[in-house]
């Protein structure tokens, strides 16, 4: 199996959730659509305009009535979701995972605000490749038919609630991968092969220039 997923890695192979192409004759970072990246010690999330997300997923509209933001995060299904004593499943969801989970937190305050003892990056991206985002976002719920999500446990933080994912998380295919690709579909230029950490989001933006950074990054919000 680990052999799969190296060859997987090494050819470049889109893993689930996919990328949507993006625009590339628009320039990240000169938009009109602002997304938010998150950091929160070991993972990344992305925050975004509540309404945006419920156009295509109608749903979480009626599980979170009248919110204005949501943070999404992906992860794996057991160690995301498991509580601070089982920490143990992370090294095995590496490698041998169950599945996979979407983490939605809806929540009013600007998102600088409401994670403002977290490292924010805002970022504006066209209206375009914001839809893209969008898009790429959708894809990672597992739906049936309809299009309704699967809700599993509630969240972690705050007003929040985890729902089945499409995708297999593994060591070359992590919460910040999917965080990296979301970004990619947002029209920014960022490599996804080697997007394993927090560090490696953050650093990009650093680097690129394409972010401001608008949380203090000292602690964890309160819920």
């Amino acid at each position: 199996m680990f052999i799969l997923l190296f060859l997987c890695f090494l050819t470049g192979c889109s893993t689930t959730p996919r990328t949507i192409e993006p625009v590339k004759s628009v320039h990240a970072g000169s938009g009109t659509n602002d997304i938010y990246v998150i950091a929160h010690s070991w993972h990344t999330g992305i925050a975004f305009k509540a309404e945006d997300l419920n156009t295509l997923i109608p749903a979480l509209a009626v599980r979170f009535p009248g919110r204005d933001y949501y943070e999404v995060g992906w992860g794996d299904a057991d160690f995301y979701q498991a509580d601070e004593d089982a920490k143990g499943h992370g090294p095995r969801a590496l490698f041998w995972s169950s599945g996979s989970v979407v983490h939605v937190v809806g929540f009013d305050a600007k998102p600088e605000i409401y994670y403002r003892y977290c490292d924010v990056r805002r970022v504006r991206v066209s209206h375009e490749n914001y839809l893209n985002m969008l898009k790429f976002t959708q894809s990672s719920f597992l739906t049936d038919e309809k299009g309704n999500p699967a809700p599993r446990k509630l969240g972690t933080r705050g007003d929040s609630q985890f729902y089945a994912a499409t995708g297999k998380y593994h060591i070359f295919n992590t919460c910040n991968k999917w965080t990296a690709k979301a970004l990619y579909s947002a029209g920014l230029d960022i490599g996804t092969s080697f997007k394993f950490t927090t560090a490696s989001i953050m650093s990009y933006l650093d680097n690129e220039s394409l972010s401001r950074k608008v949380g203090q990054g000292i602690a964890e919000p309160a819920p």
